[in-house]
């Protein structure tokens, strides 16, 4: 991370990798109705390995570990709460495996993937709100992936679809202990032409950036957010965040717990919108869910040529 932040300093782009779920669910490894992708790291860890080293080869300078479904109260949907340390170095382990493989020298990072997902509706895209566990339980959740993540010894965390507030802060707390560099990205939507949180119908898009400037993460971004939606995302992001940002959006919808890959957008279409995100201030390009190998191949191209920004950190 020392080269990477570096890098960021200097006002480079890096490249982080596309999905990892969606791309586990596209080459076949089974997903769980209760845990999503989690229980792919020891379903189809050669699966997992090869795209790792495909998106290395692709040009990434960052790839996520399989473990954004790793919380206790997710796995323990699928029957496996008691596997969330094992399922978490093993899912770090494959990624590090793929790096002494696939990077010929060249730095990479291995980040951990940790979110605030909840338990879902089966063939939906929300959560059960009677499946939530409380607070305290949820953050001893977040705890527990972010030790198994340490001890198997990653280089980042990615706080990833952070979109609630209340459990925001409970990650960014449990990623600040960690002591480790972490990322925050922020997921919307756009409803009646309005930028609003992904769980919209419950908190307003400006409550989690202004949830997101008071910590302590080295970039912010959003992801896992329609590509259409990304680019005035970010602007309402930037009025808040002087630091550099990241954009990985998603493409297609979800159906729990699988992926629809409906009106895919083309690598040369991400990369056209990317163009206009470096210029907002973005410095970490990537995709999320839908988006694979050819579309970090495509973002690869726009590394060089970036100019100076703003101090890493909000004032």
């Amino acid at each position: 991370m020392v080269t990477l932040n570096q890098r960021l300093d200097e006002g480079a782009i890096l490249v982080l990798d596309g999905a990892t779920g969606t791309e586990l669910e596209r080459r076949g490894a089974p997903m769980s109705t209760g845990a999503w992708c989690a229980l792919a790291t020891e379903y189809a860890p050669q699966t997992l390995l090869e795209i790792h080293e495909d998106y290395i080869r692709s040009g990434a300078d960052i790839i996520t570990a399989n473990t954004f479904s790793n919380a206790r109260h997710m796995l323990e949907q699928a029957g496996a709460g008691d596997r969330v340390a094992h399922l978490t170095r093993q899912a770090v382990e494959v990624a590090q495996r793929a790096r002494d493989r696939a990077s010929g020298g060249r730095e990479v990072a291995v980040a951990l993937s940790l979110s605030h997902q909840m338990p879902m509706v089966p063939g939906d895209a929300r959560d059960d709100p009677s499946l939530r566990p409380p607070p305290d339980v949820v953050f001893a959740n977040l705890q527990e992936v972010v030790a198994a993540g340490c001890e198997a010894g990653v280089d980042l965390i990615l706080l990833e679809m952070m979109s609630r507030p209340v459990h925001m802060d409970l990650a960014l707390k449990a990623a600040e202990e960690s002591g480790l560099p972490f990322w925050c990205g922020l997921s919307a939507r756009s409803v009646d032409g309005k930028i609003v949180s992904y769980v919209w119908e419950e908190y307003p898009f400006s409550d989690c950036v202004e949830t997101a400037v008071k910590g302590r993460a080295d970039v912010v971004g959003v992801m896992h957010s329609n590509v259409h939606a990304t680019g005035p995302a970010l602007d309402i992001l930037r009025r808040r965040w002087k630091g550099p940002m990241s954009a990985y959006p998603d493409s297609g919808f979800f159906r729990m717990p699988e992926w629809q890959f409906t009106d895919i957008i083309s690598p040369a279409d991400l990369v056209d919108e990317a163009r206009h995100w470096v210029g907002k201030g973005v410095r970490v390009l990537g995709g999320c869910c839908g988006l694979g190998i050819h579309h970090i191949e495509a973002l690869a191209h726009l590394r060089e040529g970036s100019g100076p920004i703003a101090g890493r950190r909000a004032p």
